[in-house]
């Protein structure tokens, strides 16, 4: 096994992967911006070292200096967590030329994953269903207005690269089409430095469900269930639970073989996941792959009973899966809930200090946090500062379990949006596993934050 890994990420996930490197005995090493100096992952890791001044793009995408240091601090390998530098080709590719291992898929498969539009054609050699659409980029807006008479409104234009719901948009006619096409365009180019665009046709209240694999060097794959993924503000999820309570075994079964068979094609190693959108009848269409550590991957780990950072580095190492889809078993129920620092209605980042912070202890409760009391919370970075996790025998008492947790959690000297998630899992539609893509908009803003008003 390796013994020094570089952790290529910062908050939450850095202290993640370091618990798992240090129950493994693998030495750590954190790179941190002059803002995260005195961050709780900074003083886990066995060695830590400043990379650059606050903004990203002077410290955590710094690809020259993180790989310096990663050289001249002696590390083997280096895993990149998730977001930031996560699925950057070049810098898999750069840690791979500089001898270095990356904890997660080669470069090639990186770059593939990353295009929406190669993806799409990917799977479709893959035989896995995909949304009706396009499969090439869409030259200009009076292209795109075209496609989408053919195909019929509405229709959700995208961009190509990138994530987080840059460069979408649901249209309904050709005049918003033609207002939004190279707005969506530009944003697209500004944020990922590509403009390529794309349309497809929309699928109205679908659930988002994602299927997390596991694939070795040596040709084993398998798949870990699924988790659902439908409560979303800003096409961001907000909270995720194993097992998904909407779809069916019959249906759970096809999407995990759909998932292998698209991580053969691709020749896939490491952890990744399949995201696929469902319609009300349970058909199930591809998404997007993401060629990392998921988020919400401790859901996973709670219903399974697997550390799935562990299996990430035993991997790359070159060991071989000891495990396969039969050993694997799901029990009871998890949920996980992203906790955001930012104001509850309006979504906007909610920066400051920590002034008190009283965090729900429990059987079946954990924490992945980021912060302490005294804790500042800038406004360099994404503004997610923990995730609360639980795990009951079954999904009721795990929504029960949550709603107590919820209520007892305090962080007072900024906003949160834990009223937001206390008023999701007290809604009797969530109760009742109806939770498509337009829940938050449907039965919170609308029907708690309108009434309120």
């Amino acid at each position: 096994m390796f013994k020094k890994v570089l952790i290529a990420n910062r908050g939450e996930i850095a202290r993640r992967i370091i618990r798992t490197c240090q129950k493994l005995g693998i030495e750590t090493i954190a790179v941190y911006s002059e803002a995260d100096a005195n961050s709780l992952y900074v003083s886990d890791a066995t060695e830590s070292y400043c990379i650059g001044k606050p903004p990203v793009a002077q410290s955590y995408l710094n690809i020259d200096v993180i790989v310096k240091v990663a050289k001249e601090a002696g590390a083997e390998a280096i895993h990149p967590g998730y977001g930031l530098l996560s699925e950057n080709a070049a810098f898999a590719k750069r840690v791979e030329e500089e001898g270095l291992v990356f904890i997660g898929p080669s470069s090639d498969v990186i770059a593939a994953m990353g295009s929406k539009l190669e993806a799409r054609r990917t799977m479709e050699k893959a035989g896995v269903p995909i949304v009706d659409g396009v499969n090439d980029p869409i030259k200009d807006t009076d292209e795109a207005v075209e496609i989408a008479n053919r195909m019929g409104y509405p229709v959700m234009l995208k961009a190509s690269a990138g994530g987080g719901g840059i460069g979408m948009q649901l249209v309904h006619s050709e005049v918003e089409l033609r207002q939004a096409f190279e707005g969506n365009q530009k944003r697209a180019q500004s944020f990922f430095g590509n403009g390529q665009m794309f349309i497809e046709k929309f699928i109205a209240d679908p659930h988002h469900v994602e299927v997390q694999i596991l694939a070795d060097r040596h040709g084993h794959i398998i798949p870990i269930f699924e988790r659902e993924c439908s409560i979303q503000r800003r096409h961001q999820k907000v909270l995720e639970e194993a097992p998904s309570p909407f779809i069916s075994e019959e249906t759970r079964e096809k999407m995990l073989e759909a998932a292998v068979n698209a991580a053969k094609t691709i020749q896939y190693t490491n952890a990744g996941t399949i995201e696929f959108l469902v319609d009300k009848d349970q058909n199930f269409y591809f998404l997007e792959m993401n060629t990392r550590l998921q988020v919400e991957h401790p859901v996973t780990e709670e219903i399974t009973g697997l550390d799935l950072v562990e299996e990430q580095l035993k991997i790359a190492y070159g060991d071989v899966l000891n495990i396969s889809k039969d050993d694997i078993v799901a029990k009871g129920h998890a949920i996980e809930v992203r906790i955001y620092a930012e104001n509850p209605v309006t979504f906007f980042p909610s920066p400051g200090t920590i002034t008190k912070l009283l965090l729900p202890e429990g059987e079946g409760i954990r924490h992945e946090i980021s912060i302490q009391e005294g804790s500042e919370v800038t406004p360099f970075y994404d503004p997610m500062i923990a995730k609360l996790v639980v795990f009951a025998g079954n999904r009721l008492e795990a929504c029960e379990k949550l709603e107590e947790a919820l209520g007892q959690y305090v962080i007072e000297g900024i906003q949160t949006n834990i009223p937001m998630l206390l008023d999701i899992v007290k809604n009797e539609q969530f109760r009742n596993g109806i939770t498509t893509t337009k829940f938050v908009e449907e039965h919170y803003l609308k029907e708690t934050v309108g009434k309120s008003k």
